[in-house]
């Protein structure tokens, strides 16, 4: 329960702090005194919306803190829902804080841990249900009474796993729906990518290749010209020119100079080492550029071929990548795309099974799901009569209606809620429409007066009796959800007189 609440800047409040004791607690004031506020204060603790025209004039920030005693159960269940965030509740005592500034920026703490706002949501729906002013209004809303029937019912984690199979189902049908709407894109597709691949695959690139044949293709262009400087740097060493020795005769002539020079004396030995060792390699140079010189032959049809080739690859790196490599790794992801697209059929027999898998398993919860609430439906309208029996309503009927939509695109529900209208005459499965909340529709109809026919709620019920209906569902759902906490704000609203002081 809550045991304290304290409000600093907050509004019209500048600083408060109520106590409150276990049971049945009444804070009374004239109009514009505030209590209002109060509980708009707490709804900011429990998560509700924020933002700065909620700070106190002249301040810069508001913060709104509650105590709170809880049970042994309760306890331990948020403890395993907050252990995340290292929260323990000391002796059953959990103290949440909210702070919000000019900004519309929050801060929340749980038992003094920074938490997200998220988790004051989730502790909000445990701990606190406040009924306010205009939510009996809610009852006109029909898609408010399936809420209502699963909160009574207990069905949430029947629901939440219904959703998440209504989830994975529709992602398969869109995926599958995806392939069948792309089938001519992915077609054109499969065929520009048959054709990348068998354009690389066709030029059996090989590494180096481009610089290898540059350089070919330089030595052949040039091979007039290379020839002529071989051939005349060979007879500069070998030949000589124009009536002169060459290099060879002239080291020769140097070597046996060193070689007299060497007798007369002695330490002139490793000059004529070096003068010999000149013309072996001069020598070797020269045997080298010749053989360089006779192995040049200049081939235009060789020439024409290198250009051929240099010009594919030019136009790969120009499509494919700047590098070889590049155009090598682009193939590999092709082809993987191409094997890819190469068994989209198979992908799309692989979803369409998966797809009828889990229709049939939707089904298959849906249907339990809608039997529950069968169940739960007589529970519930029931449980309204006794309520507003109380109110001034002792001969109001109330019905839950639960009622489906058949549909081919739906899911197969062997057990068939009791409604002749599902009836198969063929003998074979239904299919009804199904969503995250299941198949059915629930709506709440009333009979205010005796005699007179079941009604839509939301069509003729008034503003006093909705707000009756209201407070008795809340006495009813308060019971069923354990929320330590009920909050009932101005629950008169469209009654007076007898009926207030029966309400009250």
């Amino acid at each position: 329960m809550l045991r304290l609440l304290s409000v600093t800047n907050f509004a019209t409040i500048e600083h408060l702090e109520v106590e409150l004791t276990s049971g049945f607690n009444v804070l009374t004031g004239e109009t514009g005194a505030g209590k209002s506020i109060i509980v708009d204060a707490l709804s900011l603790l429990m998560g509700g919306r924020a933002d700065g025209s909620m700070v106190r004039s002249g301040t810069r920030q508001s913060q709104v803190e509650g105590v709170f005693q809880l049970g042994d159960v309760l306890a331990r269940r948020i403890e395993e829902e907050l252990a995340e965030y290292g929260v323990n509740c000391n002796e059953g005592e959990l103290i949440l804080a909210r702070e919000v500034n000019l900004e519309g920026r929050n801060l929340c703490r749980v038992n003094g841990r920074i938490v997200p706002l998220k988790v004051l949501v989730q502790l909000g729906e445990r701990l606190v249900d406040i009924h306010g002013q205009t939510q009996h209004l809610s009852l006109y809303r029909v898609g408010e009474h399936l809420d209502i029937l699963d909160r009574y019912g207990n069905l949430g984690e029947f629901l939440a796993e219904v959703a998440d199979r209504v989830t994975h189902w529709r992602e398969t049908r869109r995926q599958l729906d995806r392939l069948k709407t792309r089938e001519q894109e992915t077609a054109q597709q499969l065929d520009f990518l048959q054709y990348q691949c068998q354009e690389i695959d066709d030029a059996n690139l090989q590494p180096g290749e481009d610089e290898e044949l540059t350089r070919q293709y330089a030595r052949i262009s040039n091979a007039e010209k290379l020839v002529d400087l071989l051939d005349h740097t060979y007879r500069l060493l070998y030949q000589g020119e124009d009536a002169n020795s060459s290099v060879i005769d002239l080291l020769g002539q140097a070597g046996r100079s060193l070689a007299q020079l060497e007798q007369l004396d002695p330490s002139l030995a490793p000059d004529r080492e070096l003068g010999e060792a000149a013309a072996c390699q001069v020598d070797e140079l020269a045997r080298s550029l010749r053989g360089c010189r006779d192995s040049i032959e200049f081939s235009p049809e060789r020439l024409l071929a290198i250009e051929d080739r240099l010009h594919l690859i030019k136009n790969l790196k120009r499509k494919y990548g700047a590098t070889l490599e590049d155009i090598q790794q682009f193939a590999e992801r092709a082809h993987q795309d191409l094997d890819q697209l190469s068994h989209s059929e198979e992908r799309a027999e692989e979803l369409q099974a998966r797809s009828e898998e889990l229709r049939s398993r939707v089904g298959e919860l849906a249907g339990r799901l809608s039997q529950a609430r069968q169940v739960a439906a007589q529970g519930l309208a029931v449980a309204i009569e006794g309520q507003v029996a109380e109110l001034a309503m002792a001969r109001t009927q109330v019905r839950v209606s639960i009622r489906q939509t058949k549909s081919d695109q739906g899911v197969p529900v062997a057990v068939r809620a009791p409604n002749p209208a599902n009836d198969d005459l063929s003998g074979g499965v239904p299919r009804f429409a199904c969503d995250a909340t299941g198949i059915d529709q629930v709506e709440f109809l009333i009979s205010p007066n005796p005699g007179e026919p079941l009604q839509p709620l939301a069509k003729i019920a008034s503003g006093g009796e909705a707000s009756r209906l209201m407070l008795a569902i809340k006495v009813i759902l308060s019971a069923e959800d354990q929320i330590p906490t009920l909050i009932f704000d101005e629950v008169d609203t469209g009654v007076g007189g007898r009926i207030g002081r029966v309400l009250g």
